[in-house]
């Protein structure tokens, strides 16, 4: 389904098909000014899921709004590389942290799939608390949402947690003036990994081993050309070795499994 197909259904409230042959459809006063007012804000920029205030990740609905990073479908990949993990393991996964939950989706998703798993979810931003607790009503799971600089809240050193995923800001901050359009439609700090991209990755490395069980593992996204970077940062930790590097549908490396040793 395009863009403007998206819109015009949603609008109406019908499916593509009805779009097309039902004759009855009409498009009063009121709808017409809603069809173009939705139309201009995408002709200038605005990315289609904040016009809309939803999209999909995983086949889930997520309410977005400008306060959240938009989902996207390379970091489904994210997920389903956590919940193999879970299911492939001989480490019983009980309690996991998503860091940097944003709308949600990554924890939301977990707890649909993970049934079983106790899930924290933490975020800087206070708004996007606010999205992602409304994300997990729409969802009809229970998630511990903790507002947090990655592991300044008190509350996380209650417990040991056997898998964090994190989808980090991974973006140089020079290149971001560069991308399209709509990325500026985006929260800045949900993009700006830093001069070299990798910031988040060496803060999270360094300060997540006290947080985490021994054989516990640490899942997290990364960009275009960083494995060889993160994996660095990995090994000079001395506390992870790495398990493997997922790709996304572009064949391209999008996502590291790191194991806490157990020593």
């Amino acid at each position: 389904m395009n863009e403007v197909e998206l819109l015009f259904t949603d609008i109406l409230n019908c499916n593509r098909l009805s779009l097309y042959l039902n004759k009855d459809i009409f498009l009063d006063k009121n709808i017409s000014s809603l069809v173009s007012g939705a139309l201009k804000r995408r002709i200038q920029g605005e990315p289609i899921q904040y016009i809309l205030g939803k999209t999909e990740f995983l086949g889930l609905e997520f309410k977005v709004t400008p306060d959240v990073f938009i989902p996207r479908p390379e970091t489904e990949i994210l997920v389903e590389t956590a919940i193999d993990i879970v299911h492939s393991s001989k480490f019983m996964v009980h309690s996991l942290l998503d860091i940097g939950t944003g709308s949600g989706c990554i924890a939301i998703s977990l707890a649909k799939f993970l049934p079983k798993a106790k899930i924290t979810a933490i975020d800087i931003s206070e708004n996007a608390i606010k999205i992602a607790k409304q994300n997990a009503l729409l969802n009809n799971v229970k998630i511990n949402f903790l507002l947090s600089n990655l592991f300044s809240n008190y509350e996380l050193r209650t417990t040991n947690y056997e898998l964090i995923v994190c989808n980090p800001p991974y973006i140089p901050t020079a290149e971001i003036s560069g991308l399209q359009p709509e990325i500026k439609y985006e929260p800045y700090m949900a993009l700006d990994g830093g001069k070299d991209g990798l910031h988040f990755y060496r803060r999270i490395i360094d300060k997540a081993p006290p947080y985490l069980k021994k054989g516990g593992f640490l899942i997290m996204e990364m960009g275009f050309n960083q494995k060889d970077a993160i994996k660095d940062i990995f090994q000079k930790s001395g506390y992870f070795e790495i398990i493997d590097v997922a790709k996304d549908y572009n064949n391209i490396d999008r996502v590291i499994i790191a194991k806490k040793r157990e020593r």
